[in-house]
């Protein structure tokens, strides 16, 4: 696809003789909402691993804004414009909601001038910061240590600290994961506002209702290989999908 911002071509990953990812290739083009289904064990999250770098494919490529990010580090992948969430949440002990949103921007220049105490001097940082409270509706929790907060807004400052880097692509491992409806519906909403703004989202996530209303396209995995590929209504109907996963309820 020629307006991919972020395709997999045959990506494989293999784990002592256990293939995990079975030539896969998909494509998040720019501006859309792609999700990624499957039954547990299906190889998701591997394949989050495997596009952030936390992983590196053992065959296949990995493209990224027009450069093959194959074999690049985590790092260097996060700087050219990918961020992430995971499906365990991730808060550092002892730090705040604002402290969060500080910690995890991109700093240019020498290595004294990513310190985070430098952070708290740059009217850049903080815009940035000021901005993923006001998105993500954390203001009134700003100075509260965020391992304390309720687990649906944790899961919001785990989103809003990876928005702080101004990421084209923003890749969501389970977002809804012990959320309850209201809060998933208010992240919906949420997730199509970015989207509305130029943001492109890939998204691991089992609430079928939440991605059948979210995504446009979906990819459906099991035992690591892509079984799968089209529109929420599409698969809701594919008959390899229903018996691998969705079941005859869920196409009704």
């Amino acid at each position: 696809m020629s307006d991919a911002l972020l395709r997999l071509d045959n990506v494989s990953k293999t784990f002592g003789g256990i293939r995990a990812l079975s030539d896969v290739s998909l494509s998040v083009p720019q501006n859309r909402i792609v999700g990624v289904i499957g039954p547990n064990g299906a190889g998701k999250t591997t394949l989050f691993n495997v596009i952030t770098g936390a992983y590196r494919a053992d065959g296949g490529e990995v493209l990224f804004d027009g450069n093959t990010v194959t074999q690049w580090p985590p790092h260097r992948i996060v700087q050219t414009g990918v961020a992430r969430t995971f499906q365990n949440i991730r808060l550092f002990a002892g730090m705040t909601v604002w402290e969060h949103l500080l910690v995890a921007q991109p700093h240019q220049g020498h290595v004294l001038r990513r310190m985070l105490p430098v952070r708290w001097a740059d009217p850049a940082a903080w815009q940035r910061a000021e901005e993923a409270l006001e998105i993500f509706g954390l203001t009134e929790v700003r100075g509260i240590i965020a391992r304390t907060l309720s687990y649906g807004i944790q899961r919001k400052v785990e989103m809003a600290r990876a928005m702080t880097a101004r990421p084209k692509l923003l890749m969501l491992d389970e977002p809804v994961a012990g959320m309850n409806h209201n809060e998933a519906e208010e992240l919906r909403a949420l997730l199509l506002r970015l989207h509305g703004r130029g943001l492109s989202i890939l998204l691991i996530e089992h609430d079928m209702a939440f991605v059948m209303n979210l995504c446009q396209q979906l990819y459906v995995l099991d035992f690591g290989a892509l079984i799968a590929e089209g529109t929420p209504a599409a698969i809701r109907q594919n008959p390899a999908v229903i018996d691998a996963y969705l079941g005859s309820e869920a196409a009704c």
